[in-house]
């Protein structure tokens, strides 16, 4: 089946109790978790009893329903006796940091019923019985075990940083991070935070944002696949908390990585196929030059002005064929973004720009045209390049500039 692929995670259509939602594919979690659920998507869950959900982030426990006996079906895959947590409160919601609407998260369960293939360059998944499955040959592909901790998936790989010596660690191969990897100081004495590294907001948990330290490691190896430069970000021990349950974690594999292969996870014979996507394996390891963390905020009035081209008769005069244009113009809702969080010492911040703030164009170009991945692409490019931002403050037009500043 076709999968979409926004800000790195793979989202998939999923029916449960006969409403159709959508999913974000990922095997850091073991049990299937809805929210967002506007009185539109309303559906009956089946015995629901009250509990507390822990997480990544800086809070307390979220309060959840737990729920069994329900109908969730994939494609041709289907389960009548899927259970699912429930939450309500609308703090959390991923749909704003991705751009659609996203329900909820699913992974353990499905896993652990087929092998599945995830071909990111195509966005394509496939579901296959592990009766009737066969590995084949296949050239530049590396098949590595898999640990299982609470049904979740850990792979053996080494970090290099500071041009130190190769460090030994343990990853929870987590498809549902963004990231490239995530290493925990407090759980290994060799994991330090490199000399060059800036503190930054690195996402939301069940629990509350997330921040910590991003930085490079000098190289990251599994296996005879070997990756230089890559991005590390480094979580305040406050936001793992939730994660010292495995005291032999040290981190996490995130799907910046993961996209660079074509991956097959063989979770009843726990082994997992690596093979190298040729187009992005090589690609530079980004990160977002600027200081601002975006979500969508909403529709906006926008004005679009449209030309068409209407053709003249013949001028034998002057043998020309003349035209004139015809402008319209047409007032729709575009979707919007707005500037959620703003990094410390940041060019966007010393150059004045505000959280809340509405972007209205960027470079001279209507923000409203342009997916969130392409206005992150643009903060994630090279040091010295000068942006310049128009935007909304509280119905105040304002205009700022900067240029992105490199710190690792």
């Amino acid at each position: 089946m076709p999968f979409t692929f926004v800000n790195n995670l793979v989202v998939i259509p999923v029916e449960i109790n006969g409403k159709k939602l959508s999913f974000i594919l990922d095997t850091g979690v073991d049990k299937s978790i809805v929210f967002n659920l506007k009185f539109s998507d309303s559906l009956e869950f089946k015995n629901v009893e009250t509990i507390k959900l822990n997480g990544l982030g800086q809070g307390s426990p979220i309060i959840a329903f737990k729920s069994k006996n329900n109908r969730v079906n994939i494609g041709n895959i289907f389960n009548y006796n899927h259970l699912i947590y429930i939450i309500l409160d609308e703090k959390f919601d991923l749909s704003a940091k991705m751009g659609m609407d996203i329900h909820g998260i699913i992974g353990g369960e499905l896993f652990e019923n087929f092998i599945v293939e995830i071909n990111y360059s195509k966005k394509r998944l496939t579901f296959f019985d592990s009766k009737d499955y066969t590995y084949k040959k296949c050239n530049g592909c590396e098949t590595f075990p898999l640990e299982f901790y609470n049904n979740k998936p850990y792979i053996n790989a080494q970090v290099n940083i500071d041009n130190d010596k190769p460090i030994d660690v343990k990853l929870l191969i987590d498809s549902g991070g963004g990231d490239a990897l995530w290493l925990f100081k407090e759980s290994n004495s060799d994991i330090t935070i490199p000399v060059r590294y800036f503190d930054d907001f690195l996402g939301k948990g069940l629990s509350g944002d997330i921040y910590g330290k991003r930085s490079r490691v000098d190289a990251f190896k599994i296996g005879d696949f070997t990756f230089n430069n890559a991005t590390v970000s480094y979580p305040d021990s406050l936001s793992i908390l939730a994660t010292h349950k495995n005291k032999q974690r040290n981190g996490t594999l995130g799907a910046e990585i993961l996209k660079r292969f074509n991956v097959i996870f063989d979770y009843q014979n726990q082994l997992i196929t690596l093979k190298k996507n040729k187009r992005s394996f090589n690609k530079p390891f980004l990160y977002n030059k600027s200081g601002i963390e975006l979500i969508h905020g909403g529709d906006i009035l926008v004005t679009e002005k449209k030309g068409v081209v209407i053709p003249n008769n013949y001028n034998e005069d002057n043998n020309s064929m003349f035209s004139k244009v015809l402008y319209t113009y047409a007032i729709s809702y575009k979707p919007s973004y707005e500037i959620s969080v703003i990094r410390k010492d940041s060019p966007a911040l010393y150059a004045g720009l505000k959280e809340g703030d509405i972007i209205l164009e960027i470079n001279g170009k209507p923000a409203h045209e342009k997916k969130m991945e392409e206005i992150i692409y643009t903060f994630s490019s090279k040091e010295g390049k000068k942006i310049k931002i128009k935007i909304d403050r509280d119905g105040k037009i304002l205009y700022f500039e900067f240029e992105l500043k490199n710190l690792l």
